[in-house]
């Protein structure tokens, strides 16, 4: 395989970034917020170059200095997404999608890919995908989304994952999502040998009941307390499989502890939940106090999803596999017909013109709700006329890498709290 280069932007602790490497990537640069995380990347890879610091900040790295590269990554904030947020999208101080997808128009990579929460393949974000979707075909890339399950590809968990991938015409061209590669055991066929490390007389009886997959595992944030493994109805699904989901302990039960004892998670065995660790390739040394190195374990893309995609990707740009047509790769999807009609028209339209235009049967207040939808991450003009009320679509409300925009102030009072 030939040598392909990467740069990563909120690198986390490395889950992203050694399923590249184990795809034939060579990172030219990483860049993350969180300094437990970043520190976490200089010990496992003390030659590569790690700039700690907001990834929007020019002071911090500069892309227009950077030789061209292969391929743009990121694993870009989730919770302007999540359903377990206020989904505030292209208004929260976090997102750095739509910057994301700026920043490859600045620095045109060969292909871009971004992986964020499901909560972005939900209705409420329709037009937002749409925006980016027709803001790559701009800057000269094919583009499509895919909504990837953690436990497809050899990670036992479900971890449902929303990512992007683009890449100029005549490398898309020879793109295939990755073939499915299932896990074939369970939550205690994973973390049998570490729960029976300490001589835990329980051992087996708890790997036998722990007959399924993970749920998906939360990493959290600042903003939150202590570690624990997700809100009430997570924790339900890990006590089915008999771990207490309240924590995360510092060592796996011992031989005192009885038979039917219910164990804590440690950072180790969260770590392999999470794809590291099961082979040496998989290796990987986590830094800082215990609720870090959880957070940084538990808010990372599974190493092994990151190998299948980086290696997709990688036989596209190798030109390596069968050519296809490109609307064999993807048929065109419109993911916001509303957004579409708004967007195709220079003038302002009315409530009846608008839903003509997008082909969708509607009624008034299905289409008010929408227009509300649409207006939380777009400018949308109003005006009164003599046959009704009219809109146009005026801008995009999120940052894309202006100076002057409202999301530096915010991100500068919030600069503690966010990880």
């Amino acid at each position: 395989m030939a040598d392909l280069s990467v740069v990563e932007i909120c690198a986390g602790a490395g889950g992203q970034s050694l399923g590249l490497e184990l795809a034939g990537f060579r990172h030219v640069l990483a860049v993350e917020l969180d300094e437990n995380a970043a520190a976490t990347l200089r010990e496992n890879r003390p030659d590569w170059d790690v700039r700690l610091g907001d990834v929007a900040d020019e002071s911090v790295w500069a892309p227009k200095e950077l030789p061209p590269v292969d391929l743009l990554a990121g694993g870009v904030p989730c919770p302007p997404f999540s359903i377990a947020g206020k989904q505030l999208g292209a208004t929260d101080e976090r997102d750095l999608f739509a910057w994301a997808v700026e920043l490859t128009g600045k620095m045109k990579p060969r292909a871009l890919l971004l992986e964020n929460v499901r909560g972005l393949s939900m209705p409420r974000f329709s037009a937002y995908r749409q925006h980016v979707k027709d803001r790559l075909k701009e800057l000269g890339y094919w583009s499509d989304w895919k909504l990837l399950e953690a436990r497809d590809y050899g990670v036992p968990q479900l971890r449902p994952r929303f990512v992007l991938v683009a890449m100029r015409d005549e490398d898309a061209q020879w793109f295939e999502w990755p073939e499915k590669t299932p896990y074939p055991g369970t939550v205690g066929t994973a973390l049998y040998e570490m729960m029976a490390s300490k001589n835990w007389p329980g051992a087996e009886k708890w790997a036998a009941a722990a007959n399924d997959i993970a749920p998906t595992i939360v990493g959290g944030s600042k903003k939150h307390g202590g570690a624990d493994l997700g809100p009430t109805r997570a924790k339900k699904a890990w006590r089915a499989l008999g771990v207490d989901a309240m924590g995360v302990a510092a060592d796996p039960p011992g031989q005192s502890d009885p038979i039917d004892y219910v164990p804590k998670l440690t950072t180790e065995m969260v770590a392999r939940l999470q794809g590291w660790g099961d082979s040496p390739e998989y290796a990987w040394t986590f830094t800082g106090r215990k609720t870090s190195r959880y957070r940084q374990i538990g808010n990372a893309f599974p190493p092994p999803v990151a190998r299948a995609l980086g290696t997709a990707i990688a036989n596209a740009l190798n030109q390596k596999g069968q050519r296809k047509d490109l609307s064999e790769v993807e048929k065109e999807v419109r993911h916001d017909p509303l957004y579409v009609a708004l967007k195709q028209s220079s003038v302002p339209l009315t409530e009846k013109e608008l839903i003509k235009l997008a082909g969708e049967k509607m009624d008034s207040p299905t289409f008010e709700r929408r227009m509300a939808m649409l207006a939380r991450d777009f400018v949308i003009r109003e005006d009164d006329q003599l046959v009704g009320r009219a809109y146009q679509l005026v801008g995009f409300k999120g940052f894309i890498g202006q100076e002057g925009h409202e999301r530096h102030v915010r991100f500068a009072e919030l600069r503690s709290r966010i990880s």
